[in-house]
């Protein structure tokens, strides 16, 4: 089975040696998305939507969308944030959201407070 790398010029260009996703057969994997520009704002709020926005955008340039997402990874910086996140996040999965967990971590790339990644697959 092949892999293909997929990129979508809407979202933010990988800052490592990674790419934004990674589809095998009907499954795609989406590295973790960060909304650096929209951390400056002071929103948790606007950095989860813009995140989710940039996955969005990665799930649709391999043909997917936010209903093939069968499990999500969240990492916050702090867990005081779960709440907002949780609001937002709830509005791109309102019906059968994925399976998921939600960590806190000391620190994230770019001092950004949100990152998400997915796994997708195509029914």
């Amino acid at each position: 089975m092949a892999k293909e790398i997929i990129f979508s010029d809407k979202a933010p260009a990988p800052i490592g040696p990674y790419s934004q996703a990674v589809k095998v057969g009907n499954t795609l994997y989406v590295s973790g998305q960060i909304a650096f520009e929209a951390s400056q704002s002071g929103s948790i709020k606007v950095e989860t939507g813009k995140v989710m926005e940039n996955i969005g955008h990665i799930l649709k340039a391999a043909g997917f969308g936010y209903e093939n997402v069968v499990k999500s990874n969240i990492f916050l910086k702090d867990m005081n944030d779960f709440a907002v996140v949780n609001e937002v996040y709830g509005q791109f999965f309102t019906n059968e959201p994925p399976a998921r967990e939600t960590v806190q971590v000391a620190r994230l790339p770019k001092d950004v407070n949100v990152e998400i990644s997915v796994i997708a697959v195509a029914l």
